[in-house]
C-alpha cells in the first residue's frame, strides 16, 4: 500500500479492532466487519506489509509487577548535529525502562516517560543510561501519579 493509497472503512474498522486486542481470531473480525476470515487476513497481511501495522506488542499491566513510579525525564543536548540527535534517539529507544520517547521543542530536546519500581531504580537508570551520552548538557527528572 503506497501512502497515497487511503484505507478504506473495512480497513479502518479492522485496525480499530485489533488496537483494542490484537488476538481477535480473523474469523470474529470478518463477522463484525462483514468480510470472510481469507479477505480479512489478506487485508491484515497487506496493513503489515505496508507498515500501517507496524508491531504487534502486548501491553503490560505494571501493577502486577507491585507499585511502581512514572518519571518524566526531560533531555537537553549540548549538540544538535543530525549524529547526535540520532544516537541519543537510539540509547532512548534501546532503554526497556522508556515507555515513551518525544522528540520535542522548546528548552528540552527530548521528554522521556520512564516506569520504574523504586526511587533508587530512578536515579540509577537515569546515571546509567544518560549521563554517559556525551552530548548531554541537562537531564531533569519529575516523578509523577496518576489523577483519579
Amino acid at each position: 500500500m503506497k501512502r497515497s493509497e487511503s484505507l478504506d472503512p473495512f480497513d479502518l474498522e479492522i485496525l480499530r479492532i485489533l488496537q483494542k486486542d490484537n488476538t481477535v481470531p480473523q474469523r470474529v473480525i470478518g463477522e463484525r466487519v462483514n468480510l470472510s476470515a481469507p479477505s480479512v487476513q489478506r487485508r491484515i497481511k497487506r496493513l503489515e506489509a505496508s507498515g500501517v501495522i507496524a508491531a504487534q506488542t502486548a501491553t503490560v499491566d505494571p501493577a502486577r509487577f507491585g507499585p511502581a513510579l512514572t518519571v518524566v525525564v526531560q533531555v537537553e543536548l549540548n549538540v544538535e548535529t543530525g549524529g547526535a540527535i540520532e544516537q541519543v534517539k537510539q540509547s532512548f529507544v534501546d532503554a526497556p525502562e522508556v515507555q515513551q520517547c518525544y522528540y520535542v521543542t522548546g528548552e528540552a530536546d527530548f521528554v522521556l516517560n520512564f516506569l520504574i519500581v523504586s526511587f533508587e531504580k530512578k536515579s540509577r537508570c537515569v546515571r546509567a543510561s544518560y549521563s554517559d551520552i556525551s552530548c548531554t548538557r541537562m537531564i531533569n527528572t519529575k516523578s509523577a501519579s496518576p489523577v483519579t
